[in-house]
């Protein structure tokens, strides 16, 4: 039988084709709308419809209600994610699996969360989506350990166990993962930029990407602590490696003026989805409704790069994040149904 050639530019077109039929298959915003003035079991009924019904039939002998939801959703994402690592050839593989290793993080620190608090296995596990390099069984086996101490120890061999190892001690003296979370993520996004300045063909553009992940989530962390903590606990907050140094962040942050901050956001990335949305900030005080409008300049920039470089890493990417946000989406539509929470506050919760 001949080899199988997964390097050269065929496996490559194909496997970014399939990511932009993928992505066309996402549900649109105007579904999103139309649903925001449904009732909760007439939503149902459409996702029911949708590419989540082998996963809500397959679990609603167990589940029911929103808890089937939670649990359908999750297990589709897992699925959908190793599907397309399944597919991707080459280097692509291994960027998308750097890049994924982000739910690790999400997985085990919701489940050392989630042990503190006394909450059931059973409610734990529900929340975990098995999309990293932890799949299923292993994230199991730790959601049974007894102490998060043993759930460390069951990390070993992990490649972000030197954090989770270093940090622990903090972390149960002081009663917060926070700082935990927060050493993870710079160690995750230190190897992700690794890989990508590797030498790897299409590290370049990878980089690009995760940079503005990076400027994103420290501009977030930005408007969140404006003007409230002192430099050298905004330096720890900060995650290197993005084009904002964590000096010119930590002078942002200690502004009180979102003029300042916006002009030099503005200034520093010039990049058009940002600049749209910077505006609005100047009158802008919720905290999550920034939050909200940099994760979407971030996903039309993403959007731009995947149509620019047709053939690379981004539009899998592009799609591995806005098939985490349809998931999300879709969970803010029925806990705020079953909340009685009117459109308004439900559409705020949404990426759309």
């Amino acid at each position: 039988m001949a080899a199988v050639n997964t390097t050269g530019p065929a496996p490559y077109i194909y496997a970014c084709t399939r990511m932009k039929v993928r992505k066309a298959s996402l549900i649109p915003r105007e579904e999103y709308m139309r649903m925001l003035n449904m009732e909760l079991p007439e939503i149902a009924r459409i996702i029911e419809e949708t590419h989540y019904k082998a996963e809500i039939d397959e679990l609603n002998s167990s589940f029911s209600g929103i808890d089937l939801f939670e649990i359908a959703l999750s297990w589709n994402l897992a699925k959908d994610y190793q599907r397309v690592i399944a597919m991707v050839p080459g280097h692509l593989k291994g960027f998308t699996k750097c890049y994924l290793l982000r739910w690790d993080i999400q997985n085990v620190l919701t489940i050392m969360r989630g042990k503190s608090q006394g909450v059931p296995q059973g409610k734990i596990k529900e929340i975990t989506i098995p999309a990293g390099s932890l799949d299923k069984a292993a994230l199991d086996k730790l959601i049974a350990d007894d102490s998060v101490d043993r759930i460390v120890e069951n990390l070993r061999g992990h490649e972000l166990y030197p954090v989770f190892e270093r940090e622990m001690a903090g972390a149960v003296e002081s009663g917060s993962f926070a700082r935990m979370e927060n050493e993870l993520y710079k160690a995750y996004y230190a190897d992700i930029i690794h890989a990508a300045k590797s030498g790897v063909k299409g590290g370049y553009v990878f980089l690009q990407y995760i940079r503005l992940a990076i400027d994103t989530k420290n501009l977030m962390t930005v408007f969140r602590v404006k003007g409230s903590l002192e430099s050298d606990d905004l330096r720890e907050l900060m995650i290197p490696g993005g084009t904002f140094s964590v000096d010119e962040l930590v002078r942002l942050a200690g502004s009180e003026s979102s003029d300042e901050i916006i002009e030099t956001i503005r200034n520093r990335l010039n990049i058009e989805s940002f600049t749209e949305v910077l505006e609005k900030f100047r009158e802008e005080k919720s905290v999550h409704k920034i939050e909200t409008a940099l994760t979407k300049a971030k996903l039309a920039q993403l959007d731009k790069l995947a149509k620019r470089y047709q053939f690379s890493v981004c539009p899998i990417l592009l799609y591995l994040e806005l098939k985490q946000y349809e998931v999300s989406n879709i969970r803010a539509v029925a806990r705020g149904k079953a909340s009685k929470l009117d459109a308004d506050s439900i559409e705020a919760c949404m990426v759309v």
